[in-house]
C-alpha cells in the first residue's frame, strides 16, 4: 500500500485511538489534537524512507506521546505549575496514568471528558466529532445541517470559553456517568450516522466510525446495563448495520433498501438487536433511539420489501413527532406514508416541509421530492428535482445513484 492511503487510512481508524492516548499523557485536549497531527505529518515524512510499520496505531501513539512529553518538559522548564485542561480531583501522580480507568475504553472515556456539562449540547457534541472523531469542519456542519461557517464559528467559541473560563475537564467517576450518559448517546448516534452514509467522499460507508459506534456503545452498555437509553441505541445500531453488506452492489453502486438481498442482512445482529430493543422498550415513555430501533426492526423482520408493515412504520414515525418533533423526522413519516398511501399522498406530506430552513440544504428531501414525481410519471418536474438533489449530495456512491435516476428521467423527456 502506497504510504499517503496508509497514512489516509491510519487517520480513518486510529485517529480517535491517538488523540485519547494522547491525552493521558498531556491532560490538554488542544494539545493531545495538536500531538496526534504532528505523529501524522511525521509518518509522511518518515515512512517512505523506513517502510508502513505493521502496527500503525502503535507507532502513531509512541510519536504522539513522545511528542506531548517534549512540549510538557518545555513548558515545566517556564512555569512551576502547568495549568491543566483534563484534570482529576487530586492531582495525579508519577503512576496515575496507569490506573485502571473508570471507562476502560480510552476513546470512550474521551467521549465522556468532551462532554462535560458544563458546555452546551451542541459543543459537547460538535467538539467530540472533532476532536475524538476527526471529522473535518465540514462534515461536523453536516451533520448538525448548519452551514460550515456556522459550525466553524460554533467550535471556535467552545474551545475560546473552555480556555478563558478553564472549564476542569476531568473523567468521570462511576456514579457520575449516568449524568454525562445522554450527551455521550447524542455524540455516538452522529458518530453512527456519519459513518452509515458518509457526508463526503467516494465511500458510501466509513466503516471504522461505524465499528467505533457500534464498539462504544457495547462498552457503553456494559458499564450501564439498566440504562434503557443506551440499550435502545445499541439496538438501532445493530439493526440498521446489520443490512451493510446489501447496501451496496459489487460495482460499489447504491442499492435501496426496496431492491436489497435480504440474505445478506446479518442476522446476528438482527437477533441482538431486537432482544435489547425488548429490554429498551419496557416500561414508561421509551426513548426516542428505542422508537427508531422499532422502525428498523420492522424492515428487519419483513421477508420482502412487499411485506413491509407501512402502518407501523408510520405509527412508529407519529411518536418520534410527538415526542421528539424534528424536521428530519417529519419528512421520514412522509416518506414512509408515500410508500404506503402512493406517491400523490407522498408529495402531499412533503409539502409543508419545503419551507423548512433546517431542510434548505438537505438533498434527502430533493431526492424524495424527485422518486415520487418519477413513480407519478412527471418527468420534467422529476428531472429538475432531482438535478437540484445532486446539487446538495457530496457523497459519490448516492450521487452515481441519483445521476442514473436523472438521465433515466430525462431519457422519458425527449
Amino acid at each position: 500500500m502506497p504510504v499517503r492511503e496508509a497514512v489516509e487510512a491510519a487517520h480513518r481508524s486510529d485517529w480517535a485511538a491517538v488523540v485519547a492516548a494522547t491525552v493521558r499523557v498531556t491532560r490538554d485536549l488542544d494539545l493531545a489534537e495538536e500531538c496526534a497531527q504532528d505523529a501524522f505529518t511525521r509518518a509522511l515524512e518518515t515512512w517512505p524512507r523506513t517502510g508502513v510499520p505493521d502496527r500503525t496505531r502503535g507507532w502513531l501513539v509512541t510519536v504522539a506521546s513522545n511528542r506531548a512529553r517534549d512540549l510538557l518538559r518545555r513548558r515545566a522548564a517556564w512555569h512551576r505549575a502547568l495549568p491543566l485542561l483534563v484534570v482529576d480531583d487530586v492531582a495525579p501522580g508519577p503512576d496515575a496514568l496507569d490506573e485502571p480507568p473508570a471507562v476502560p475504553d480510552d476513546t470512550l472515556r474521551l467521549v465522556f471528558t468532551c462532554c462535560h456539562p458544563a458546555l452546551g449540547r451542541d459543543a459537547q457534541v460538535a467538539l467530540t466529532l472533532r476532536l475524538v472523531c476527526g471529522l473535518a469542519t465540514p462534515d461536523v456542519a453536516r451533520a448538525f445541517l448548519v452551514r460550515e461557517a456556522t459550525m466553524a464559528a460554533r467550535i471556535t467559541r467552545a474551545k475560546k470559553k473552555i480556555a478563558a473560563a478553564h472549564i476542569p475537564y476531568r473523567v468521570p467517576s462511576a456514579a457520575e456517568l449516568p449524568a454525562r450518559v445522554g450527551a455521550v448517546c447524542e455524540v455516538l448516534h452522529l458518530v453512527f450516522t456519519t459513518g452509515h452514509t458518509a457526508p463526503s467522499g467516494d465511500r458510501l460507508v466509513r466503516a471504522e466510525l461505524v465499528d467505533a459506534a457500534v464498539r462504544q456503545a457495547r462498552t457503553l452498555h456494559g458499564l450501564l446495563p439498566d440504562e434503557r437509553q443506551v440499550a435502545g441505541l445499541l439496538a438501532l445500531f445493530l439493526l440498521v448495520d446489520a443490512r451493510r453488506a446489501a447496501r451496496e452492489d459489487d460495482d460499489g453502486r447504491l442499492v435501496l433498501l426496496a431492491d436489497q438481498d435480504r440474505s445478506l442482512w446479518r442476522r446476528d445482529q438482527v437477533e441482538e438487536g431486537t432482544a435489547l430493543l425488548s429490554r429498551a422498550l419496557g416500561g414508561p415513555q421509551p426513548h426516542r433511539y428505542a422508537v427508531e430501533a422499532a422502525i428498523a426492526a420492522v424492515h428487519a423482520e419483513s421477508p420482502t420489501w412487499q411485506d413491509t408493515d407501512w402502518d407501523e412504520i408510520v405509527g412508529l414515525y407519529d411518536v418520534l413527532l410527538a415526542g421528539w418533533p424534528s424536521p428530519v423526522v417529519a419528512l421520514n413519516r412522509a416518506v414512509a406514508v408515500g410508500l404506503r398511501d402512493g406517491p400523490r399522498a407522498g408529495l402531499a406530506a412533503l409539502e409543508p416541509l419545503s419551507g423548512e430552513p433546517v431542510l434548505a440544504g438537505y438533498g434527502y428531501l430533493s431526492a424524495a421530492r424527485a422518486d415520487f414525481l418519477r413513480r407519478l410519471g412527471s418527468w420534467a418536474a422529476a428531472s429538475a428535482a432531482y438535478e437540484e438533489a445532486l446539487v446538495l449530495t457530496a457523497n459519490g456512491p448516492e450521487r452515481r445513484f441519483l445521476e442514473d435516476r436523472l438521465r433515466d428521467v430525462e431519457g422519458r423527456l425527449v
